[in-house]
């Protein structure tokens, strides 16, 4: 049985890097540091969602008959599938905002503005 790739972490909800995959075919492996991409943080009914959305290319109308739901419905669908992306307007993704946090903490430890333990304390309450 294959499963979806997470997009978080399923224990503490922060993102997650992917350290290995393969080749169901040739069965070569990789290994590395990878990201998921920003689709593996959507929810299966986002996914579903979105897949509907291309299905009618965007055609609000379609969806309506498509899904049966109102029009406001499928906005408020859409937003929040555009906020779990980083997508919507005046939001930074939150893969972008968790970097920035960790690189401005690892630039004071670096600084000597922190001490080892309280940049760790610091990355753990993230």
């Amino acid at each position: 049985m294959k499963y979806k790739m997470p997009g978080r972490c399923c224990i503490c909800g922060h993102d997650i890097t992917i350290t290995s995959f393969m080749c169901p075919t040739c069965k070569s492996r990789t290994e590395g540091e990878f990201a998921p991409c920003r689709f593996c943080s959507l929810s299966s009914d986002q996914l579903d969602f979105i897949e509907v959305f291309l299905k009618c290319r965007g055609n609000i109308k379609d969806m309506e008959k498509e899904l049966g739901i109102s029009y406001p419905t499928i906005r408020n669908r859409l937003e929040d599938a555009l906020k779990a992306l980083g997508l919507s307007s005046g939001t930074e993704p939150a893969v972008v905002r968790d970097r920035k946090d960790m690189a401005e903490i690892l630039n004071a430890l670096d600084k000597g503005d922190i001490t080892p333990q309280e940049a760790l304390k610091k990355l753990k309450s993230r």
